[in-house]
């Protein structure tokens, strides 16, 4: 049973994540890493010190149509 909220948690964008090189949470920025057939691949960096803190995975929701000639 699915209720009316049920896109509402879909995609999240971290603001802050724990950096092991500041010793604390600190704000983050996303960088575009690769664009992938079946999406895009973000990587979140401290904006501090600019360590590398995760990746993220952002499907895409339609389907790619490859036209051959």
């Amino acid at each position: 049973m699915r209720g009316p909220n049920v896109g509402q948690f879909e995609d999240f964008k971290a603001s802050a994540l724990y950096c092991p090189r500041c010793k604390r949470a600190m704000p983050v920025r996303s960088r575009l890493l690769l664009v992938l057939p079946d999406g895009e691949l973000h990587e979140y960096l401290c904006k501090a010190c600019a360590s590398s803190l995760g990746t993220k995975t952002v499907r895409q929701q339609k389907q790619l149509q490859l036209y051959m000639p």
